[in-house]
Parts: structure tokens; sequence; C-alpha cells
């Protein structure tokens, strides 16, 4: 399991220094859904991509959330990377749970003191919120829905990378791994390294 890990950051972490996410890789066949959340008071739209032998095994998986989940966002790229690293062995069968975006800066964010931050995020402060959706609302429903381990883990870059950082400090238990890219930790004056 160490190993899975490993290697899934790495590949992950190479990845994002040598490029900026490509919004044209294609599509990967998927599930999508909507659920309606009282945490952040909409219906939010739900992409998951298991890899193509899961509905012919019975094996349970790890699940891996992340923000900045939609179609249109950094969900192909991501959900084609891991396809590859299984399909080379370099990674154990994982469920990719890409949670799509409505107003990403209040989602990721949290409050801030900063003049600057509001300019880039006019609506913040929504991440405890956002979080609660996750651990209370999508978590259950996912793990209703398909075959999952106990074990999940949440990958983010930029400011979902933020949103993974805080999470891992303020509710470690929420995951049992973090993966956070390029994190945005000059939120608020840099107040997650201070």
């Amino acid at each position: 399991m160490t190993k899975t890990f490993y290697y899934l950051f790495l590949s992950f972490l190479i990845l994002s220094c040598a490029r900026k996410s490509q919004y044209n890789d294609p599509i990967p066949v998927h599930d999508n859904f909507s659920i309606e959340s009282k945490f952040v008071n909409e219906t939010r739209v739900i992409n998951v991509w298991a890899p193509s032998n899961y509905k012919n095994t019975n094996d349970s998986l790890l699940v891996l959330y992340m923000p900045d989940g939609g179609a249109n966002e950094d969900f192909p790229h991501i959900a084609n990377t891991i396809a590859k690293l299984i399909e080379s062995k370099s990674i154990s069968p994982i469920i990719l749970v890409g949670i799509e975006n409505t107003e990403r800066g209040r989602d990721l964010t949290g409050f801030s003191e900063v003049e600057e931050d509001a300019k880039y995020c006019p609506l913040t402060d929504g991440a405890n919120n956002f979080r609660a959706f996750i651990s209370e609302e999508l978590v259950p429903e996912i793990n209703r829905k398909y075959r999952t381990k106990n074990k999940k883990g949440i990958i983010g870059e930029s400011l979902a990378g933020l949103f993974v950082m805080e999470t891992f400090f303020l509710k470690p238990k929420t995951f049992d791994f973090y993966i956070a890219m390029d994190p945005s930790l000059w939120w608020n004056n840099h107040y997650l390294v201070k």
C-alpha cells in the first residue's frame, strides 16, 4: 500500500512540475451524479472514474477525492494519469471522485485578513462547509454507490492544494493520505506555515 501512495505522489509531483494541467486531455468514460448539499447549500456535480475492469470484479478499492474535479477542470488529466499508472502496474487500482467547482475561491479557502486575497477570491471562507460536505455527505454517498475500502485520500493543486493542506492540519483524520501539489500557501499571509 505504501508503494502505491509513493508512486502516485511521485507521478503527480513530476507531472505538476513538468507542465500546467492540459484541459485537452480526453474526457475518460466515467459516471456522474448530482448531490444536494445542506452544508454548501447547493447542488454539486460529482464525477467518478473507476478502472475499466471495476464492474467485472468484486474488489473494493481505495478512493481519491479531488476538488477541481469537473470534466473541464483537472478531472480528465488526473483520471487519465491514474489509468496509465494502473495499467503499468505502478499503483493499485483506485476510484477517483471529482467534485466540480461552483465557487472555487469560496469552497477552497478559509478566512483571510489580507486585502490582496479578497481581490483574488472575492468570495472566501467556505472551506469548513466544503470540508463538511465532503466528509458528511459525499463520502457516505460514494461508499453507498461503490465498493470502497476504508482508506481514502485527497488530491489538489493551487487553492485545492491549500484546502488539502488545511484539512491535513485541521482535520487530519478526515483522510488517510494527502497529496498537495503547489499549494497556495501564500493565502492569508502564509498562515499555514507560521
